[in-house]
């Protein structure tokens, strides 16, 4: 399937109209999806591709490879929508196929120096009541996380970009970076550290 194409309505078809499906919730398009509904995959989609793409530039370091790293992603969250066990919990599973993507892309290719600043102002999905992605509540803090992000080792910013944008458990961070679980947890733990050293001065 052409992702970018947008499928003729089908009246008869059961469920939600294609206007209501605009407002659905992710498990709902995830479902209709799943079974079938190229419309709702298409608003699914639409509703997490800026997401996904400041997640790929990420970890790609490059807006050209991000780029293809959610086209390869997008393909194979289509073909393998019918396996999801849990619609509800679609976004965090659409990153992990983006996450295994972007990380195909760096194994076969360097990535291009072409950077992209723009893409990466999405918010930031944490779960640690402390750490410092919690602080950039304001443009300012956006662009001084971003930039101590850009001064971590390159291990350490995808640990990190893969744990709290991505969700990733230590496993999943330490088979796409090729290291141990405990390498893992050590990588992650440096980038907090230096991350909340160098947010200070927004608490």
């Amino acid at each position: 399937m052409n992702v970018t194409e947008r499928p003729l309505e089908d009246e008869a078809a059961p469920g939600p109209a294609p206007s209501r499906l605009d407002t659905a919730s992710d498990g709902l398009l995830a479902r209709r999806a799943a079974d079938g509904d190229e419309y709702a995959f298409e608003v699914l989609l639409r509703r997490h591709l800026s997401l996904m793409t400041a997640y790929a530039t990420r970890l790609t370091s490059s807006r050209a490879d991000a780029y293809d790293a959610v086209q390869e992603a997008s393909i194979a969250i289509w073909r393998e929508l019918p396996t999801l066990t849990t619609p509800d919990a679609v976004r965090g599973w659409m990153m992990r196929i983006v996450s295994r993507k972007a990380f195909d892309l760096i194994r076969s290719r360097k990535p291009s120096s072409d950077i992209d600043d723009e893409a990466v102002a999405a918010v930031l999905p944490v779960s640690d009541v402390d750490d410092p992605a919690r602080l950039a509540g304001t443009s300012d803090a956006m662009v001084g996380l971003r930039a101590a992000l850009d001064r971590l080792p390159v291990m350490q910013r995808q640990a990190w970009i893969l744990r709290e944008i991505g969700g990733e458990s230590y496993a999943r961070i330490a088979e796409n970076l090729g290291i141990t679980t405990t390498a893992a947890r050590g990588q992650l733990a440096r980038a907090r550290e230096t991350l909340t050293r160098e947010m200070e001065a927004w608490r």
